[in-house]
């Protein structure tokens, strides 16, 4: 492992601190669609499923806003570019809340989406650039946690905030959360890694992301794998619980299964993106991340074919502990094999990418479940990709520890 004794950027506890707050909004904003279904539907008085199609926009125009946001990153420099995504995309989602029409609300919707697919990689590369070498893994794992935190934010937001101030609350009170972000990047300094490698041009950018096609086909590999590994774990298992007549009655939490257990999983996800994150600086990131998905292959019998609540929360818990447990190296593993001077286009535009190629994969799974039922084909799913990505990531490359200021 390289020497590490580079002396720490000041500030860098500001950098990380917006980065993983920027990630926490970008998930709430999009997880509060989620939870509004049935309340936009009415109020647009569409079928749910146009709601759905927005949801679907927002994803599909994440590549868009990687290579955006990240060209403008690696050519101006973090700082700018980062305010300049959050303020854009809180302002997409507040005025989400009062567009008069459906069709205003799509568009709002695919605007937002350019904001969201923009910031991953200027707010990973920010703050891993930014932070001391020796604290890359804790500090990638509480960044990739912030994506579940988010969710489990909206979730208690729809049990608090939008009973007594409405729906359209939810879309409003990020943009404080993201006045706190900007001031935050605002006080940090500006990466040195990126003032060291900075390119000369937009064009020079993109001219040095094709020379490097190796490295990103087998990154964009990884990412459309793992978003196979989150997406399939996650999108369908609400709706598995509901065809379980034996927790119908039950309670968790208080509140019923299909919100309880998803809160706890999103704990268990919070506690494993820390945890696989922090003991990557000890083992690696690939053996780190292996020992994540083996946790995850080990826990599908609970998650799937649980008997009792006791043991689908077990199985739930740890399933997820697994799954952003090895996600939560990847904000650290992705900018320590990109490019120095694409730091911001890269690892964003392999991110982004793989999440749209990877978009079929839930609809997939669905079908496996007409014809095996939902306990095996979430196993049958999940196994295969859980096989393949130990296998991506035994045979792959790692430069845990790797110098960002070395010309």
């Amino acid at each position: 492992m390289p020497s590490q004794n580079e002396q720490s950027t000041p500030g860098w506890q500001f950098a990380v601190t917006s980065g993983i707050l920027g990630w926490v909004l970008d998930a709430f904003d999009f997880f509060v669609v989620i939870f509004l279904l049935d309340a936009l539907a009415a109020h647009f008085h569409v079928e749910k499923s146009a709601i759905v199609w927005t949801i679907s926009i927002t994803l599909a125009m994440r590549p868009v806003g990687a290579l955006i946001f990240g060209a403008l990153a690696d050519r101006y420099g973090r700082k700018k570019p980062l305010i300049a995504c959050v303020v854009y995309f809180s302002a997409a989602t507040t005025l989400s809340a009062f567009a008069p029409n459906y069709i205003l609300f799509f568009a709002l919707r695919a605007l937002y989406g350019i904001g969201m697919g923009g910031y991953w990689g200027i707010g990973a590369s920010f703050a891993m650039e930014n932070a001391p070498r020796e604290r890359r893994g804790i500090l990638s794992g509480m960044m990739q946690g912030g994506y579940p935190f988010g969710y489990l934010l909206a979730s208690v937001g729809m049990m608090t905030i939008a009973p007594h101030f409405g729906w359209r609350a939810m879309f409003i009170v990020g943009s404080f959360v993201a006045v706190a972000i900007v001031i935050l990047t605002v006080l940090s300094s500006e990466s040195e890694a990126w003032k060291m490698h900075r390119m000369g041009s937009i064009g020079s950018i993109f001219k040095t992301l094709l020379q490097h096609k190796r490295s990103f086909f087998y990154l964009l590999m990884v990412m459309a794998v793992m978003t196979c590994l989150s997406h399939g774990t996650q999108d369908l298992y609400p709706d598995f619980l509901k065809t379980l007549p034996s927790i119908k009655h039950a309670l968790v939490l208080g509140v019923q299964p299909l919100y309880g257990i998803p809160i706890l999983y999103n704990i268990g996800a919070i506690v494993g993106a820390l945890f696989f994150g922090q003991i990557s600086e000890r083992i690696g990131r690939r053996y780190s991340i292996i020992a994540a998905l083996v946790v995850s292959l080990l826990s599908i019998p609970a998650w799937a074919f649980g008997g009792s609540m006791a043991i689908l929360v077990l199985g739930s818990f740890m399933m997820q502990a697994g799954v952003q447990g090895a996600w939560g190296v990847i904000p650290a593993h992705l900018n320590e094999l990109s490019p120095d001077s694409v730091r911001s286009l890269f690892p964003g535009v392999v991110y982004q990418l793989g999440v749209l190629i990877a978009s079929p994969a839930v609809s997939f799974e669905f079908l496996l479940r007409d014809h095996f039922g939902y306990p095996w084909a979430l196993t049958l799913f999940e196994g295969v990709v859980i096989v393949a990505l130990i296998f991506v990531f035994a045979f792959g490359p790692e430069q845990r520890g790797r110098s960002f200021r070395q010309q």
